[in-house]
């Protein structure tokens, strides 16, 4: 049975070398990569959140008809990713101040549960993996190297998840870490953020192999809330966009 990661590995070595019939159309594994493909565009910054999703644009660099390309960002907008506006066509979704600070408390919950899961239920060579990816974290560091870092980030937290043995609280979680990546990612670059991230990275792989649920949820939690330092640290790193939309009335009664 494939885990989680697992399930991640094969779609991310997928390739679009597969052809189209003599329609244009896509075979639904390809439609499914051409998903994936997007998907990873936005979680990774390269789709910006407002950015236009235009279908004769992504038809002719993914070289299909525009039927899948609609499918795909069906499919995306089942997953939040995705808005669609009737007769203005698909943009990346965009999420508001308020919306954004709900959707982060309830991230350091569910990020909290799966560090208390995992210090019970991780296995030795997911420990043994979490180590290896923390000191791969240490060279980007080192190297002031964000991508690699977030590369390594994103790999510690997904480890964890699986690590908590509940699929679903693992789906739950990634489902909603993606909707958040866009905005997760730039706040590395707040100033002293990549050695304090690999810092708290640390004290939570050791609550784990102490399998200390406790710490690890405590930690997990503070790991989450800390990303922004203060709260005006964490406002002040948001794209101009995001405060735009923002209703300040919202704001204030959250």
């Amino acid at each position: 049975m494939y885990t989680i990661i697992d399930l991640k590995n094969i779609l991310n070595v997928l390739t679009y070398t597969q052809s189209t019939d003599g329609a244009g159309q896509m075979s639904p594994k390809r439609n499914d990569t051409l998903k994936v493909k997007l998907e990873r565009d936005i979680i990774a910054g390269l789709l910006k959140p407002g950015a236009r999703l235009d279908e004769v644009s992504l038809a002719e660099r993914f070289q299909v008809s525009r039927t899948p390309i609609r499918e795909a960002l069906l499919q995306l907008s089942s997953m939040g990713l995705v808005q669609l506006r009737p007769r203005r066509g698909a943009v990346v979704a965009e999420i508001g101040l308020k919306e954004l600070l709900d959707m982060f408390e309830v991230m350091a919950e569910l990020e909290g549960m799966c560090g208390r899961l995992a210090a019970r239920r991780a296995t030795k060579p997911e420990l043994d993996h979490l180590q290896d990816v923390h000191a791969a974290s240490e060279d980007a560091v080192t190297a002031g190297d964000y991508d690699a870092y977030y590369r390594c980030n994103v790999a510690f937290h997904e480890t964890i998840y699986q690590a908590s043995r509940n699929l679903f609280l693992a789906e739950q979680t990634m489902k909603l870490r993606n909707r958040l990546a866009p905005y997760r990612r730039s706040q590395l670059h707040q100033n002293g953020r990549l050695s304090g991230s690999f810092n708290e990275h640390k004290a939570i792989l050791a609550a784990l192999i102490a399998q200390d649920g406790a710490a690890a949820e405590r930690l997990m939690q503070g790991h989450l809330t800390a990303q922004g330092g203060s709260m005006n640290d964490f406002i002040a790193s948001l794209p101009d966009d995001v405060l735009n939309r923002s209703d300040p009335a919202a704001v204030a009664a959250g």
